[in-house]
C-alpha cells in the first residue's frame, strides 16, 4: 500500500502577494505568509546546482540553518534589519518570473514551516488560468525531482475557488470566478468544472493597485505618515476599513454630513524614532475598492469596469454554456490577495 495515501495531502497555494499552506481536510490553512524570499548576497552567490542537490540532505543532517534565507514576514524583518539580505518576490502578476527563489521558498514551506516529509505526502498546488504550459511542466520537474513527491496536481485556483463555494456533491461545476489576487486579476468561466479557457479575461487592476491608490490618495491630503510606512499602513487599512458601495456620490454625501460616524483613525509608531503618530482614514474607505468600479479614478490606461467585463467574458463563451453562467449567481472572489 502506499503510504502517501493514509496521509493527508500537502496544499500550497501560491499568489503574488500571500501564500496559504497546509493540509487536505483542514478547515483553514496552517500558515499564511508573503509570497517573498530573503537572500544573503553570499548565498546568491552559490551556484544553484550544488544547493538543489543537497538540500533533503542537509534537511536530514539537521544543517539546514546553514542555508542563508528567509521566507515571508522573517524575510521582510531580515531585510529592514540588515542590508546584507535582498528581497525577492518570485511570483509577479501570477506568473512565476524567479524559478530559483521558487525552489528555495517551496522548499522553506515544506520543512520549516508544514515540518514534513515531502516523499510521504502528496502534494496539491494551484496556478493562475493563463500560466503556460511549460511553467506547470518546469513545477513538476522542481516537485518530482528536487523533493521527491509521490504524486502532484496542479490546479487552477478558479476552479478550486469555485468548488469551495458549493456545499453539494451533486452540483454542476458552473459559474463565473472573479478571482482579485494581489498581483493579477481575472475573470474566469467555468462549465461543469472545465475551464472555458478561451473566454478568460484579465484585469490590470488588482490588490496591489488598491493598496497604491489608497497610499496615494492619503499622501495627497497630506496626512501625518513616515514615507517608509506608507505602503504598509495603506495595505492594512485596505483590509481592515474599505468597503464597496452602491452609490458613490451618496458615500461622499454621507461621510460629508456626519464625518466622525465614519472617518478612522489609525494609529502607529515610527520606525526610525520610535514615536507614536496618527492619521485620519476616510474617503479612501470606499474609494479604494472604487478603481475595479471605475477604474479611470486610478489609471487612464484601462477604463472598463469591471461588470461590464464579466458580461464580455460570458458573451465570448460558448452560445451553449451562457444562459448557465449568466444563471449562477454565485461569484468567487479572493480577497485582493490577502488572508
Amino acid at each position: 500500500m502506499d503510504p502517501a495515501a493514509s496521509r493527508p495531502a500537502v496544499v500550497i497555494d501560491n499568489g503574488s502577494g500571500y501564500t496559504k499552506m497546509g493540509f487536505a481536510g483542514n478547515v483553514e490553512p496552517c500558515f499564511i505568509v508573503p509570497t517573498v524570499v530573503a537572500l544573503n548576497e553570499s548565498f546568491l552567490n552559490q551556484s544553484r546546482s550544488s544547493s538543489k542537490a543537497n538540500w533533503v540532505a542537509q534537511h536530514n543532517a539537521g544543517v539546514m540553518a546553514d542555508l542563508d534565507f528567509f521566507i515571508g514576514d522573517e524575510a521582510l524583518s531580515k531585510s529592514r534589519s540588515s542590508s546584507t539580505y535582498s528581497l525577492s518576490y518570485p511570483i509577479q502578476h501570477g506568473q512565476v518570473e524567479n524559478w530559483d527563489s521558487m525552489e528555495r521558498f517551496w522548499q522553506q514551506c515544506i520543512f520549516n514551516y508544514l515540518r514534513c516529509d515531502p516523499e510521504d505526502h502528496y502534494f496539491l498546488l494551484t496556478e493562475s488560468p493563463l500560466t503556460a504550459p511549460e511553467s506547470r511542466e518546469y513545477t513538476g520537474e522542481i516537485m518530482f525531482e528536487t523533493f521527491n513527491v509521490p504524486g502532484l496536481y496542479i490546479a487552477v485556483n478558479s476552479v478550486l475557488a469555485l468548488a469551495a463555494g458549493y456545499t453539494t456533491s451533486k452540483c454542476e461545476m458552473t459559474g463565473v470566478v472573479v478571482d482579485v489576487g494581489d498581483g493579477a486579476t481575472h475573470v474566469v468561466p467555468v462549465a461543469d468544472g472545465y475551464v472555458i479557457g478561451s473566454s478568460i479575461k484579465s484585469v490590470p487592476v488588482a490588490g496591489k493597485d488598491v493598496t497604491l491608490f489608497v497610499q496615494q490618495l492619503m499622501r495627497e491630503r497630506g496626512e501625518n505618515i513616515p514615507p517608509e510606512d506608507s505602503f504598509e499602513v495603506a495595505r492594512k487599512v485596505k483590509e481592515m476599513y474599505c468597503y464597496t458601495c452602491s452609490d458613490i456620490v451618496k458615500e461622499f454625501n454621507k461621510h460629508d454630513k456626519e464625518p466622525a460616524k465614519y472617518i478612522r483613525q489609525w494609529r502607529g509608531i515610527k520606525p526610525k524614532t520610535g514615536a507614536p503618530y496618527s492619521c485620519d482614514i476616510g474617503y479612501e474607505r470606499f474609494l479604494g475598492p472604487e478603481v475595479f468600479f471605475n477604474p479611470e479614478i486610478y489609471s487612464n490606461d484601462f477604463s472598463t469596469p469591471l461588470p461590464v467585463v464579466i458580461d464580455k467574458c460570458i458573451q465570448s463563451a460558448p452560445i451553449d454554456t451562457r444562459r448557465a453562467l449568466y444563471k449562477v449567481k454565485y461569484h468567487a472572489i479572493d480577497l485582493l490577495g490577502d488572508p
